[in-house]
């Protein structure tokens, strides 16, 4: 299923520009997507052994406090998890079921845990591509949510996404109005564990599905330093809690 979401009217009129290097030395303006793909594919139920693995590991290594968002070992996890390859191949046919071709072909992955997440954008690294989530934890009652696009999308096991990272996001409560660290207490069992792929932006089948439009600021590179996204011309900062826009600084 696509999803083409409308921004809510206090948004309607901010125009978010990227920033970005492209093959690692020259920026480039882009567009940034309001468009988010999602769906719930059929993946394999996580092997017992694995999720163990990974609760010693939240508790001995990680720490995660409630926003955080941090990178686990796809090595070890492959080593205890069969249907690896058939999550993959759910994802990629969803994927060609969209006209996004070969993907994820050679895109670099990550296995990622969190707690709910801030609202944040990831514009200062991750301009460049766009990203292709694959949730593998079952319901814990949490929601993506993209709030100047207007989309919440629930988190279950086989929740795939394709989006553009430029655009705010935050992992919240279900029917929450934003992130609250107290949502996420120590008795409540609400980690998240996903696969994540960078696409590059500059794919064609990329870009078109999500309708990014290049060099919309034809000369970035005279007054912009490093990767970055403004909200109509101005740097401004995100709210953690309420992703709402804030004066830097």
């Amino acid at each position: 299923m696509a999803s083409t979401p409308s921004p809510s009217p206090s948004h309607a009129q901010d125009v978010l520009t990227s920033y970005y290097f492209q093959h690692g030395d020259a920026l480039r303006s882009r567009s940034v997507s309001g468009v988010v793909l999602s769906s719930k594919i059929e993946v394999p139920e996580l092997p017992a052994r694995l999720t163990a693995d990974w609760l010693r590991d939240f508790a001995s290594r990680l720490m995660l406090a409630p926003g955080d968002v941090e990178p686990l070992s796809l090595a070890r996890a492959r080593m205890r998890w069969p249907d690896y390859r058939r999550c993959v191949q759910a994802m990629s046919d969803w994927a060609r079921s969209l006209g996004l071709g070969d993907v994820p072909g050679d895109s670099e992955v990550a296995l990622m845990a969190c707690r709910g997440a801030r609202y944040h954008h990831d514009g200062a690294q991750y301009g460049g591509a766009a990203f292709c989530n694959l949730f593998l934890t079952e319901d814990r009652g949490l929601d993506v949510h993209f709030p100047l696009a207007g989309v919440r999308i629930p988190l279950a096991r086989g929740t795939v996404m394709v989006f553009d990272p430029c655009q705010p996001h935050a992992v919240i409560r279900c029917g929450g109005s934003g992130f609250d660290a107290a949502d996420f207490g120590t008795a409540r069992d609400d980690l998240q564990v996903f696969l994540t792929w960078e696409l590059p932006i500059e794919d064609a089948a990329v870009s078109h599905a999500l309708g990014i439009a290049f060099d919309v600021d034809p000369s970035p590179a005279s007054r912009i330093d490093g990767e970055q996204v403004r909200v109509n011309g101005a740097v401004v900062a995100l709210h953690p809690g309420s992703g709402c826009w804030m004066c830097a600084g």
